[in-house]
């Protein structure tokens, strides 16, 4: 009897140190448009916890703020992704085939093609002078990229453990309650459809246990703005350090729902 409590003692204890031994299986994100601004801090702070990393850019070569982010964290992977280009979109899926995506992050988008304050430069997305050429150019990132995304990348989400597709989207996407200024129609008009399909995505991935969630980010002090200062915007540290604290707790539950970045939820 002693020896068999022996035997069972010792072999506990092989188990346990095998355990120890093994490391946890680590997450992964994938972050479209991930070079600059909110894309590039949500890159940083995953990195920062040890989880690989697939940065997608749409430049002919890596931008430098990835390769000194590579060269900080080894498990990150720089990689080019045009999101509205479908042969790259699937290039990267094919050669990402079978491995697990925990959270797929679409983050890459079009919000205007001039600073802020430059109206001449914005134009095209003022009533009277619309740009109907530039209407296609947003629809085809902002609400096409990310589901193009989503269908390329759906068995890698399905594979993971957390099961995430995270978008971020805008409060300029509300149609609710009126917008304080007619502007930015492109943008405002894009966001609203990009909710529209994660909702409907939502439905459809819901029998796979993928929760698909949309955020807006809140006052953000992003590149686009240039030299105007957004009084009371967060630095990217800020506002994605909640974001991710938002994300780590989701469940399947919050499937559908429009957030803020502190995990309240933002009206439609």
């Amino acid at each position: 009897m002693k020896n068999h409590l022996l035997k069972t003692c010792v072999l506990l204890s092989l188990l346990l140190a095998l355990l120890q031994l093994t490391p946890a299986l680590a997450e992964t994100v994938l972050v479209t448009g991930s070079n600059q601004g909110i894309g590039l801090e949500f890159a940083k702070q995953y990195a920062a916890r040890g989880w690989t990393v697939i940065a997608t850019h749409r430049r002919d070569t890596p931008p430098e703020t990835l390769a000194a982010l590579q060269q900080q964290y080894p498990k990150v992977r720089v990689e080019q992704m045009d999101v509205t280009k479908h042969d790259q979109i699937e290039a990267l899926a094919a050669k990402m085939k079978g491995e697990p995506i925990d959270i797929l992050l679409n983050n890459a988008a079009l919000i205007r093609f001039a600073p802020f304050r430059d109206r001449e430069g914005n134009a095209g997305q003022m009533f009277g002078t619309l740009n109907y050429d530039h209407f296609d150019q947003f629809m085809h990132t902002n609400v096409a990229g990310p589901l193009k995304i989503a269908e390329a990348f759906v068995e890698n989400v399905k594979a993971s453990k957390l099961k995430l597709m995270v978008t971020i989207s805008s409060g300029a996407g509300i149609v609710s309650v009126l917008p304080r200024s007619a502007d930015h129609y492109w943008y405002r008009t894009s966001k609203a459809a990009l909710n529209s399909a994660m909702r409907l995505l939502t439905v459809d991935l819901a029998d796979e246990g993928i929760t698909v969630v949309m955020f807006h980010p809140g006052g953000v002090q992003v590149e686009s703005w240039g030299e105007t200062k957004l009084p009371g915007a967060m630095t990217h540290e800020e506002a994605i350090g909640k974001m991710t604290k938002t994300i780590d707790g989701l469940t399947i539950k919050d499937s559908g729902r429009f957030l803020n970045n502190d995990g309240t939820d933002m009206p439609w």
